[in-house]
């Protein structure tokens, strides 16, 4: 049998090989393997049904749920491309991603109605289907018809495997960007497999796994803990959001589940090493814990690795438009003080280089920008040849002959041993709880408001959560803070609202009339 190229074969095999194991555990249900299968391929007629197309996009509109992973393998038998969606952020921003895609069909549920009638509204006319689970109240969402899955026991199973090659696009995430805008990030069935192979192999994932899904679908980190799964018919374990605020009850549900695999970003593992009550030598059955998206503060994570020696820790890094492209093992727990801890080397069949300010490669113990070669890079954003043309170039190096690679903006420090010590951004994006955010986007967006004259947004060093954003604003007298709070929940996902708005009579300005952003951090104390 030939080795998976597609996502989506990865459960086309566990359904021949295990297909009474449990696949995907969601609370007080589960699913197996067999079961998920088949459910894919009837979401997969109904998109046939739809008018979908090999290489369409399909918009998903769920909270974490079986229907939402039952949605996603949909899709992909169906050759189309999914595009997880916020269902917290504004319709707005929604409708701006389905316009921009070409969304025409929407996966959804009832449950999600409110959010799905304001995309359909709000995309104009681009959306001509909703396809809900459970039979909707309504009989449309604006111009798009709605058809009732129900239980989708009546339609008709088919293979559209053939028609799919590994380079044709697999899934476009959506991150924040600088224009005021959202930017598609396409990736490809190779782009994620070539991940999901190498680190399913190196973290020896097995069938008798059980991995944590903490991650929202639209964050990169998901692709890992459903298809790392799949790969190797074990079992993926969703995490409800509500057990993330309160570290107590993440340390309870790792126990109660049985979680052999965690993986999450490090604001997370930060709160349960602080609050999560452990005890040294507690939660035995995890034996390994994954994070990224963000650094994470040592003095944390070397309190959580001597709280958990029994657990093998890793750091993996990569921007979503690479994957991951390089990993740190930390094999001993690092001293509180210590700065933080290396982003490691490139994962396998991945080149990464450094690149200075004259265009060469940096030699060992150099600062330059990072970039990225190799199958997990992306094909660009969707719709923006200008923008992917910024960070996609010709590669600097001769041996590469001028091959594609990734500028990532990210600054490191090459160090003597080969591996990278990340240093910052060339560009005003920032982390907060994992989410890249830039600072500039939310300040386009508060900028509309019609009684503020100037916007600026910071971003303030936080342990607990890399970075925290406040907002400085002059205006009209009578702006209020809360008035503010709503006015940004209304355009910008929740990540992304400022924790503090700060009402002044000017912004301050340096000597050549610019804003004084350093001025700006001294009044937040940093």
């Amino acid at each position: 049998m030939r080795e998976p190229f597609l996502i989506h074969h990865y459960l086309d095999r566990a359904a021949r090989e295990r297909p009474d194991a449990i696949a995907v555990v969601d609370g007080e249900r589960s699913i197996t393997y067999r079961e998920l299968h088949r459910q894919a391929g009837i979401v997969a007629a109904h998109l046939k049904d739809a008018g979908v197309e090999v290489g369409d996009r399909v918009g998903l509109l769920f909270a974490k749920s079986l229907e939402a992973v039952v949605s996603i393998y949909g899709v992909l038998t169906a050759g189309a491309a999914y595009v997880p969606m916020d269902a917290g952020a504004p319709a707005s921003r929604l409708g701006y991603m389905a316009q921009n895609c070409g969304m025409r069909v929407v996966l959804s549920s009832e449950r999600k109605q409110s959010a799905w009638e304001g995309i359909a509204d709000s995309a104009g006319g681009v959306v001509e289907h909703v396809l809900s689970f459970g039979a909707p109240s309504v009989s449309g969402a604006g111009e798009a018809s709605v058809v009732a899955m129900g239980d989708l026991s009546d339609a008709r199973l088919e293979s559209y495997a053939a028609r799919v090659i590994q380079d044709d696009l697999a899934y476009i995430l959506y991150t924040s960007g600088s224009t005021g805008e959202p930017k598609g990030v396409m990736l490809t069935h190779e782009n994620c497999r070539s991940f999901v192979q190498w680190a399913m192999e190196e973290f020896g994932v097995t069938a008798e796994d059980r991995l944590s899904s903490h991650a929202p679908l639209h964050f990169d980190l998901s692709t890992f803990d459903l298809f790392a799964a799949a790969a190797a018919g074990a079992t993926v374990v969703l995490v409800p959001p509500k057990v993330s605020v309160f570290p107590v009850e993440v340390a309870r549900f790792i126990e109660a589940n049985r979680i052999s695999v965690w993986y999450s970003v490090p604001s997370i593992l930060t709160m349960l090493t602080e609050r999560g009550g452990l005890e040294p030598g507690a939660l035995p059955g995890l034996r390994t814990i994954l994070f990224a998206g963000e650094v994470f503060p040592t003095k944390y994570l070397s309190r959580l690795m001597r709280l958990l020696p029994h657990v093998r820790f890793a750091n993996l890094y990569g921007p979503t438009e690479t994957n991951v492209c390089t990993w740190f093992e930390v094999s001993v727990a690092p001293e509180e003080s210590d700065p933080p801890i290396s982003i490691g080397r490139a994962i396998s069949n991945v080149e990464t280089f450094v690149v200075g300010a004259d265009g060469r490669e940096v030699q060992p113990g150099a600062t330059g920008e990072l970039y990225v070669r190799g199958p997990t890079v992306t094909k660009g954003y969707w719709g923006e040849p200008e923008r992917t043309g910024e960070r996609l170039v010709p590669s600097p190096l001769q041996r590469h002959r001028g091959d594609l690679v990734y500028a990532t903006g990210d600054l490191v420090e090459e160090m003597l041993d080969g591996s990278y010590r990340f240093l910052g951004r060339r560009d005003n994006q920032i982390k907060s709880r994992g989410y890249r955010i830039e600072l500039g986007d939310i300040e386009s967006a508060i900028s509309g408001h019609s009684s503020i004259v100037e916007c600026a947004v910071v971003a303030v060093p936080d342990e607990m959560i890399t970075n925290r954003i406040e907002c400085f604003v002059a205006g009209d007298d009578g702006l209020s803070p809360d008035d503010l709070t709503r006015f940004c929940a209304g355009l910008l996902p929740k990540y992304m609202v400022p924790e503090t708005f700060r009402v002044l009579s000017e912004l301050p300005k340096t000597s050549t009339g610019k804003l004084d952003r350093q001025a700006l951090l001294r009044l937040v104390g940093v």
